[in-house]
């Protein structure tokens, strides 16, 4: 059973913004053993499933309501999550795996619908890990400019992570709350560089962080 796994990793955990992602750690290492145990074509299923379902949160603001509210009834939590899974299934209906209800079930359980964001994010983290592929996310107040993204990729390209990945996708994530600088995120590491410092130092930290 996949409920099992889900309660002993987060019985001990505590509250907090470390704690919280640590929790979501654990239940992504869980619902990502779960899928990878029946086959690679489920946990792709179960990988489709999840970021369908990240999108409707973040698209439907009812259900983004729903899942970062704790105080709700369970009558009213499986409500909530049958709404989830029917607009995740899409157009061509597909039911929704056991193993995704499994892992919501769980969540819901617990009272910890508000981790899910950040369940899926280490979930794909997992897939793209098992796949060999790397994900690099610079994270920018505004639009990075076409030059300095084209820069940024030849540099990442010739880190030793990258050689050693089968594929590299770099994307740009905007937020206003990052003032004067860039934060690059692979893997399990995070490079923190002001924009005003020289690009090609990013070499120089990604060799000695990798």
């Amino acid at each position: 059973m996949l409920c099992s796994p889900f309660r002993s990793a987060t019985a001990s955990l505590g509250l907090g913004r470390r704690a919280a992602s640590t929790i979501a750690q654990k239940y992504s290492k869980a619902v990502y053993s779960a899928a990878l145990s029946k086959s690679p074509q489920t946990l792709t299923k179960v990988q489709s499933e999840l970021n369908a379902i990240s999108n409707v949160i973040k698209e439907v603001p009812d259900l983004n309501a729903f899942v970062s509210n704790p105080t709700l009834s369970a009558k009213d939590r499986s409500v909530g999550l049958a709404a989830i899974y029917s607009r995740a299934e899409g157009a061509k209906k597909e039911p929704v795996s056991d193993i995704t209800k499994n892992l919501f079930g769980v969540l819901s359980e617990n009272g910890r619908l508000g981790e899910t964001q950040g369940v899926i994010e280490g979930f794909n983290e997992l897939v793209a890990k098992y796949k060999g592929e790397l994900e690099v996310v610079v994270t920018s107040a505004t639009p990075l400019p076409r030059d300095l993204s084209s820069r940024l990729e030849t540099i990442l390209k010739q880190s030793q992570a990258a050689q050693q990945a089968k594929s590299l996708k770099i994307s740009n994530k905007v937020n206003p709350s990052v003032l004067g600088g860039i934060v690059v995120d692979f893997g399990d590491k995070s490079i923190d560089l002001s924009v005003s410092s020289r690009v090609n130092k990013l070499n120089n930290v990604l060799q000695q962080s990798v």
